[in-house]
């Protein structure tokens, strides 16, 4: 099995530095692959001085765009993605090897523990996407936004369109690889303490880790998160018509709800046709395999 190794870097020259030697040791026939997202840094320098590949962004794009840009690079059967922070132990690539072994797709790194730098918002917020995609998919989710896994690079390549520019690939291709039916597998990773600064804020990307969560039922099933939507809204416009009702004695619609029930038959029509459209979707991408 051929092996390529992605690694999105903006600003990374420290954990480069550490990780490069170490991946090199370890794999000297993979593909290496650092994916330099307009880093202003000496990023480039170390890479050059490792001997490894590189994919020059002329400016930040994001950590998605540079993910795409080395999995269109890759030449490997399959393609492991990790940070280039220092947090991603190239030890733990053989797990993932292992695991991949056993027939799976993909192969997430499981992170066991909230790390040191991870806010409490962060890691809450980490844990609802977990439980949510869990519900989704009937299985236990260990880390949906993980960005150490293992792919196999033809099916990935046939989601590269879905997959956002920002910070949230992981999910995507994640729930889009539940949702062709591949197998996706866990295994649990610890996670050290990122070298240099963080390139995500909070309050930034706050309303942006909001939209996943809708983003997380759209990619898999969207009648799923509409159905009961759609029945909490009927099911309030028909409270409210025996509530308003017994107060008055009249029994007839009111406007609000009226207003209501037919609310809850627009947002189940609007999930329906959403499923029909996924269902397309994903019809093409299994075209192109």
């Amino acid at each position: 099995m051929k092996l390529s190794i992605v690694i999105p870097a903006k600003d990374e020259e420290q954990g480069l530095a550490l990780t490069l030697p170490r991946l090199l040791d370890a794999y000297p026939e993979a593909e290496i692959i650092v994916v330099n997202d307009g880093s202003s840094d000496g990023t480039g320098e170390v890479c050059r001085q490792h001997g490894v590949k590189t994919v020059d962004h002329p400016y930040s794009k994001g950590n998605g765009a540079a993910i795409k840009s080395g999995a269109r690079c890759a030449t490997g059967d399959y393609i492991v993605f990790m940070d280039g922070d220092g947090q991603h132990s190239p030890a733990d690539v053989e797990k993932l090897l292992y695991k991949v072994a056993e027939g799976y797709d993909m192969v997430v790194g499981a992170r066991t523990s909230r790390d040191d730098q991870a806010s409490l918002a962060r890691w809450s917020a980490n844990s609802l996407y977990n439980w949510l995609a869990s519900w989704m998919v009937n299985r236990k989710i260990d880390d949906l936004t993980s960005g150490f896994r293992i792919v196999n690079r033809r099916k990935f390549l046939s989601f590269l369109y879905l997959l956002p520019n920002g910070f949230s690939y992981p999910t995507t291709s994640t729930m889009a690889f539940f949702r062709a039916g591949y197998s996706v597998g866990f295994v649990p990773i610890v996670v050290a303490k990122r070298l240099g600064k963080s390139h995500i804020s909070v309050l930034r990307d706050g309303v942006r880790f909001f939209l996943i969560i809708f983003k997380i039922g759209t990619l898999y099933s969207p009648l799923k998160v509409y159905f009961p939507m759609a029945v909490l809204v009927s099911g309030l416009g028909i409270a409210n018509y025996i509530v308003a009702n017994i107060a008055s004695g009249a029994w007839r619609f009111t406007n609000m709800s009226t207003l209501l029930i037919l609310s809850g038959m627009i947002i189940f029509l609007i999930g329906l046709l959403a499923e029909q459209l996924t269902n397309l979707q994903y019809k093409d991408s299994e075209e192109e395999l």
